[in-house]
């Protein structure tokens, strides 16, 4: 089935993988236990200055391949409205346009760092190094106004979120298909462009985290909510008992849950060193397959410890046994602490060690 989004013809495909459990032997074929795979996505190199202002003038931007169809975040349902998103790069921003398909633009938060996402919104978020921990979140409504997020931890760990850090030189701009704020009008859309330079992701002042031809971990939510006018403006839509209906969160690589925070199974983004419109190719790497058992692993943790009040000190005990990775059997080690635990994998594929904490975070030893 292909819709036309922006002028763009796109194919509407929902892929599910089934994960397979039996006994206590621990599968990994091509997806998690939520039944969803990561998408992947080929961000090129682009030497052309763009201009932030939504209008999507440049070159560069026809070049570049928008991604699939957003879909519901659990990666069942079919959204109401389309989205897309193109990504570039060149040697100082991460690019991002988005385009969103939207009868009614509105929006009424213009102060920063307000909960943005109490509007329809769009959302990125980018983990570059692949642990899980310390990532980033950006929101923008139809007003262009910002909500900037650290995130140290996901939120399951109980984690703080710091709100007062900021994305020195984060750019974005606004385009509207339609007039914003204005029932009596249908509109087509909004666009939205942002530049994030490089430098808001580093870890320390000489830091030199320029991702050429490697890959993020990353992806997108766009919140909407439906409606209903007071005196002609738009609110979010109460239901009988006067409580906020819930919102729709669609996203680009589904999720399984509605929790975005699970940076484990985001998307890929492969910053390739060709020039946009040059054909290149990206394969997820093997090794991530490993950890996404590792993660299996975890979760298995977590449940255990709900209902026996510890840690579980044997895979027996998790009924995890024994553990294959697309039929490679893993050497896998468990270990417990004072303040918790260690589960320790060897790949199959390169021989690195992995290891992920009570918390989550992976670590990766290469000797």
């Amino acid at each position: 089935m292909k819709l036309e989004l922006f002028g763009i013809k796109i194919n509407k495909i929902l892929l599910t993988i089934v994960l397979l459990f039996g006994g206590e032997t621990l599968v990994y074929g091509q997806s998690n236990e939520n039944k969803v795979s990561p998408k992947s996505y080929i961000a090129h190199y682009t030497k052309e200055s763009i201009n932030i202002d939504g209008s999507a003038s440049e070159s560069s931007w026809s070049k570049a391949k928008p991604t699939e169809l957003f879909i519901d975040i659990e990666g069942r349902k079919i959204p109401k409205y389309m989205t897309t998103v193109k990504m570039l790069w060149d040697d100082e921003y991460f690019y991002f346009l988005a385009e969103m398909e939207e009868p009614h633009v509105w929006g009424n938060l213009k102060q920063k760092d307000t909960i943005i996402f109490y509007n329809n919104d769009f959302e990125i978020f980018i983990d570059p190094d692949n642990d899980t921990h310390n990532y980033y979140e950006f929101e923008v409504n139809a007003l262009n106004t910002l909500w900037d997020l650290f995130i140290t931890k996901p939120y399951r760990e109980g984690t703080p979120v710091l709100n007062d850090w900021d994305a020195n030189g984060f750019k974005s701009s606004v385009k509207i298909n339609g007039t914003i704020n204005n029932p009596n009008d249908t509109d087509n859309g909004w666009v939205l462009e942002i530049a994030i330079p490089f430098k808001v992701f580093r870890t320390s002042y000489h830091h030199k985290n320029i991702p050429k031809d490697k890959f993020w971990r990353v992806n997108f939510s766009r919140v909407n909510w439906e409606f209903e006018l007071q005196n002609n403006k738009y609110s979010r839509k109460r239901d009988d008992k006067g409580k906020f209906k819930p919102e729709y969160n669609w996203v680009w690589s589904p999720i399984g849950i509605i929790n975005m925070h699970q940076p484990e199974d985001w998307g890929y983004v492969y910053f390739s060193s060709k020039k946009v419109g040059e054909h290149d190719d990206f394969t997820i790497p093997e090794d991530e397959k490993v950890k996404r058992l590792l993660y299996q692993l975890y979760r298995k943790q977590k449940e255990y410890y709900k209902k026996n009040n510890r840690w579980a000190t044997t895979f027996k005990e998790l009924e995890a046994g024994s553990v294959s990775v697309e039929g490679k059997k893993i050497v896998k080690t468990i270990e417990n602490h004072q303040t918790g635990w260690n589960i320790t994998v060897v790949s199959p594929h390169t021989k690195h060690l992995f290891i992920i904490k009570e918390d989550g975070k992976i670590i990766q030893k290469e000797d």
